[in-house]
């Protein structure tokens, strides 16, 4: 009787990696699809809160202005009531700094006025090295 040599199975040692990729693939679609949802905004409803008032200091804060046409106005000066370009309020405030550093900076804004005027004003102030701004606001009737 001949023996046949029986040969062994090799082992494989190697990794099937289809079935991870299929999951890969599909979680790469499903946060393909979700990704945009998340960033596109949320709804939300603002606290409403009283502002608290800027204890009293020896010097009278310098007020800016904006109107709702977006007109800037410095509470200082010859003629306030006169509205001023955006590199004069710049000027202005540069000297108001250099003699004063101490001084407060408040903006006051209209109601009516767009969000990106405001900003503006900030920018403006911070153009000219105003550390701090604060912001003016009136209490809510009761």
């Amino acid at each position: 009787m001949a023996y046949r040599r029986r040969q062994r199975a090799r082992l494989m040692s190697d990794i099937n990696v289809v079935p991870y990729i299929d999951v890969m693939l599909v979680l790469l679609i499903i946060f393909m699809i979700t990704a945009p949802l998340i960033t596109q905004g949320v709804k939300i409803d603002l606290p409403q809160a009283p502002s608290q008032v800027i204890p009293p200091s020896e010097q009278e804060p310098v007020v800016v202005s904006v109107d709702k046409a977006g007109n800037y106005y410095i509470g200082i000066g010859d003629n306030p009531e006169a509205s001023i370009a955006g590199d004069v309020l710049i000027e202005r405030v540069e000297k108001i700094l250099k003699y004063k550093p101490e001084t407060e900076f408040l903006v006051r804004g209209d109601e009516n006025v767009a969000y990106g005027s405001v900003v503006g004003v900030m920018s403006l102030l911070q153009e000219a090295g105003v550390p701090n701004v604060g912001l003016v606001t009136e209490p809510p009737e009761q």
